[in-house]
């Protein structure tokens, strides 16, 4: 396993700024409001050939009636159970606070190694004299550093790194699928998350847009490896007005980009609606692997057509997506919630399917048989060859004589005709069209 390092302390002391300057890229949402970091958010880091991970937590507010903010509390306290090393972040400019001794305190208790930096010391060269005071903390030397201008992050991850266990030869072949669960708002992702791990590892509330950053949970089974990255909910343009909500839908993006499977979750009680049209959207343009989650299933009156009919309903408007299988779960009873991984599974074979130029030939030699390629002015569509250029999603070239004539109607045509032959359930395909002469690749 590789070690994880965990940043905690009271908030708006800086954590995201430093856990963002420490893995190099903008993962977490920083902004000066407390509390926008709600749930745990990890990132892989290297120093000194070490690769471990990190992960930012929301603000501990020791005593708190707030409900948001006794979930960050607890997401936190997950977080410090589960780290090998913890580094406790305090505010120079605000000085110790009877917050941060309640929060030492905790850290002590927990028995694990803490690391305490002091950060917003941005003057370069003469230390501080402020920072002494926090010795009265009882974690040993503070580790004065900027996550604004980078200083004192080295001396921060050297001293992390005296706490990490001897390495062992850490055999890291990924063959885990990364699954993306995506949908607009309160539709329930984050339970879906819950009620797959078992635990309470994303912030569940039914406040709408509780979970404001992508997070990934890694999860194994009889079935295989999983990364399960649970997304923002993606609300309506016109409703993106504040500007962390701007981060969360590019965040959204940026999850399904790294995804190779998608669970778009729908709400059984309000059917699709325009809001899902666009995220549903958004993984098919992207070229993913989806499988249509009908969330809240529970929930609703049912007779014997009940099903049939919302699953026409789903067909009819999401008409551009009929190869994704269509599975109706309840996060809150766990009902067929099992059959997802199966599904998983299939979707993203599918999605890696290869089919050879041979048999590719002989399926269109069939199809142009059966429907003549169309005319125009008297010249004919002739097409010479087809062949796969690459997978996830399975794309590809359609050599021809001329692609002007190659009527979108027609590609479509071909496209039926491949997915009846070899399946291709789940996944969206993609048919460029070249004319003979034209580069291939």
């Amino acid at each position: 396993m590789k070690p994880l390092v965990a940043i905690v302390g009271r908030p708006n002391v800086g954590k995201s700024m430093l856990f963002n300057k420490l893995c190099g890229q903008r993962l977490s949402i920083v902004e000066d409001t407390p509390g926008v970091t709600r749930d745990r958010l990890y990132a892989q880091c290297e120093w000194r050939n070490r690769v471990f991970d990190i992960v930012d937590t929301g603000g501990i507010e020791p005593d708190t009636d707030n409900q948001i903010l006794s979930f960050m509390r607890e997401q936190a306290e997950i977080a410090i159970q589960t780290a090998t090393v913890i580094v406790f972040v305090c505010d120079v400019k605000t000085g110790m606070t009877a917050s941060d001794q309640d929060v030492a305190n905790l850290l002590l208790r927990s028995r694990k190694p803490v690391v305490l930096a002091v950060n917003k010391a941005d003057q370069v060269g003469r230390e501080n004299p402020d920072i002494y005071e926090f010795y009265n903390l009882g974690l040993g030397d503070p580790i004065a550093v900027s996550a604004v201008h980078g200083h004192g992050t080295g001396d921060l991850l050297d001293a992390c790194f005296e706490h990490f266990p001897p390495e062992e030869a850490e055999e890291e072949e990924d063959d885990s699928i990364k699954v993306a669960i995506i949908g607009k708002p309160n539709v329930g992702k984050s339970s879906l998350v819950n009620r797959i791990l078992g635990q309470e590892r994303v912030i569940v509330s039914d406040m709408a847009g509780t979970t404001r950053d992508a997070v990934d949970s890694c999860f194994e089974n009889g079935q295989g490896k999983y990364w399960f990255i649970d997304t923002a909910g993606m609300r309506k343009k016109s409703r993106v007005d504040d500007r962390i909500e701007k981060f969360s839908v590019l965040r959204a993006t940026m999850a399904i980009e790294r995804s190779d499977v998608c669970l778009i979750l729908i709400d059984a009680q309000e059917g699709v609606t325009e809001q899902d049209t666009k995220v549903a959207g958004l993984a098919h343009e992207a070229g993913k692997a989806c499988i249509i989650v009908v969330n809240k299933w529970d929930a609703i009156e049912k007779d014997g057509k009940t099903m049939d009919k919302m699953r026409q309903e789903v067909r009819r408007d999401l008409s551009y997506m009929t190869y994704a299988p269509i599975v109706f779960i309840s996060a809150l009873t766990g009902q067929r919630v099992d059959r997802l991984f199966e599904l998983i599974n299939y979707v993203n074979n599918q999605a890696a399917m290869r089919i050879t130029t041979g048999m590719l030939n002989s399926v269109l030699a069939d199809a142009t048989t059966r429907v003549q390629p169309p005319t125009d002015k008297g010249r004919r569509l002739k097409i010479y060859y087809m062949t796969q250029v690459g997978i996830k999603p399975p794309h590809f070239v359609c050599f021809c004589n001329d692609a002007r004539l190659f009527h979108f109607s027609y590609q479509r045509y071909l496209e039926n005709q491949i997915r009846s032959t070899f399946g291709l359930e789940g996944t969206p395909v993609r048919l460029t069209v070249r004319e003979r002469g034209e580069k291939e690749g």
